[in-house]
């Protein structure tokens, strides 16, 4: 298998075709709007922040709409990195939720979101 080129986007929607396969850290929120950029990226897992969940769990809408799409995903704590940057989710973020591909490849939840990354790239 071939190392996922890892992308650190600031926004999901930075992401396009070009990107399938791409293991995605984003700092954008895992509300819908964001789900369906990524799902037109098609990108191997998506990262990003739960922005607190909210209200019936707006935050996390991303992880069931792409298990519905057969692509990965998960959430970093809103307290634990900045909402819109990227290179804090992969630095500071710890995974907070997981969809059920996400959790296949390996993504446990309360695991900093820079080892989760490095283990996927075969670094660790």
């Amino acid at each position: 298998m071939n190392t996922p080129i890892l992308r650190v986007v600031d926004s999901i929607t930075e992401l396009g075709p070009q990107d399938a396969g791409c293991l995605a850290v984003s700092g954008s929120h895992g509300g819908i709007s964001s789900a369906r950029y990524a799902l037109a990226a098609r990108p191997l897992l998506s990262v990003f922040n739960d922005a607190g969940v909210g209200k019936d769990e707006a935050g996390l809408a991303a992880l069931p709409f792409l298990q519905s799409h057969g692509l990965a995903a998960c959430t970093v704590a809103h307290d634990s990195a900045r909402i819109g940057e990227a290179a804090s989710t992969l630095r500071d973020g710890v995974v907070s939720h997981v969809n059920d591909l996400a959790r296949a490849l390996g993504v446990p939840i309360g695991e900093r979101c820079e080892f989760v990354i490095s283990k996927l790239n075969g670094a660790v």
